[in-house]
């Protein structure tokens, strides 16, 4: 049994390779300002109040320096993308890991003061996101995918389950909103918010999975996940083992697939769409691997191989002009905002399909038929045509 890190996750850095952050030299400080009352409203994107005052222990206490919500803002918010996907990554749900993240900030103003300059700003803002995640995954069960808790079905004819909304799926996520959007960051991130990696995640304990993403993802080094977490650098390593263990006993995990060239993917996302849209069951059965699989949470029956995801799809899903698809990016995978029509020119958000490519055949559709999670990746509830 093999201990290594997951396939496509970086393995354990050393201490001596470099460090992430550099702390803020005295000169980078900003001037102090005077003190204005506080406000009640929050800006957006800032988690503090827009006209806030820090007390008077405000900034590094060798100081004593004040900082405005403006500039507070203007040190801390270059990292709100990255904690947005550690929270996502230790919570499963984009939902709850924006409501952290702003805990976060929140907490991060709050405590400012305190803040010697010890460690880096970006290590600082990290424990406490990351201690924020451990309370809140206190007594919640883990978020799974339909294929995390049971056996496939590989005949479309076979009774469906009813919608299990009390589960808490697992969700996904846009990546717009962890700034993949940006060419280098997409090769450094996205194999840490593949939906196979995060249902993984969801096997471990909430600390390993802290260390674990923490150590492999995120490489920081064995003593800065110890700062955060409050524990030492030989029990890092110690969880860190346990948690490569747990994954690797539950099976490969495929987080670097071999997706086809960006212009073989533009045209098999063009035609999965045009065949889904005008119901050819023709075109999109070319389409699918032979061992495709899908699920559909909160759906908790899922398919597999051709035959019965093709039926499936034919026999209850596919009908012309039933479905509206719009491509965006989640997960660091393609996928598509999903209308469904209500009346002649009005369709209503219905959900994120998010799909699996090997190759130029489409591997795994994931439907998560979710209305709620289409306004986190900035669409409307429903359009007209």
């Amino acid at each position: 049994m093999t201990t290594g890190a997951p396939a496509g996750v970086s393995a354990m850095p050393s201490d001596t390779e470099r460090p992430h952050d550099t702390e803020l030299p005295p000169e980078s400080k900003l001037p102090a300002k005077d003190k204005v009352p506080v406000g009640t409203e929050r800006p957006a994107g800032t988690g503090v109040p827009e006209e806030a005052e820090l007390p008077a222990e405000t900034g590094w206490s060798a100081v004593g320096e004040r900082y405005s919500q403006r500039e507070f803002a203007g040190l801390t918010e270059r990292f709100r993308p990255e904690l947005l996907a550690h929270c996502y990554r230790m919570l499963g749900s984009i939902h709850d890991a924006e409501d952290l993240v702003q805990e976060t900030y929140l907490r991060a103003w709050r405590g400012f003061g305190g803040f010697e300059g010890r460690s880096s700003l970006r290590n600082w803002l990290y424990k406490i996101a990351t201690m924020a995640c451990l309370t809140a995954l206190e007594g919640r069960a883990r978020r799974p995918l339909p294929s995390g808790l049971g056996a496939p079905e590989d005949d479309h004819r076979v009774a469906v389950a009813a919608r299990e909304p009390t589960v808490p799926w697992l969700q996904p996520a846009p990546d717009a909103r962890f700034g993949f959007d940006d060419p280098a960051a997409i090769v450094a991130g996205r194999t840490g918010v593949r939906l196979a990696f995060l249902a993984a995640l969801q096997l471990l304990p909430a600390r390993q999975r802290a260390v674990l993403t923490l150590r492999d993802v995120l490489a920081f080094r064995s003593t800065e996940v110890a700062a955060i977490l409050d524990t030492t650098p030989t029990a890092v390593d110690s969880a860190l083992r346990r948690a490569r263990s747990r994954l690797a006993q539950a099976g490969p995990v495929e987080t670097d697939l071999a997706e086809p060239d960006e212009l073989v993917q533009r045209r098999l996302l063009d035609d999965y769409v045009t065949a889904f849209t005008s119901a050819d069951h023709a075109a999109l059965v070319a389409l699918l691997r032979a061992d495709v699989e899908m699920e559909m949470p909160p759906t908790p029956t899922w398919f597999t191989g051709r035959d019965a995801v093709h039926g499936f799809l034919t026999a209850r899903i596919l009908n012309p002009g039933l479905w509206r698809m719009i491509p965006v990016r989640a997960n660091g995978q393609p996928a598509f905002v999903v209308y469904k029509r209500a009346t002649e020119h009005h369709y209503e958000a219905y959900g994120i399909h998010v799909l699996t490519l090997i190759g130029s055949k489409v591997a795994r559709i994931t439907a998560f038929n979710d209305p709620s999670l289409v306004p986190a990746f900035g669409f409307a509830a429903a359009v007209e045509t």
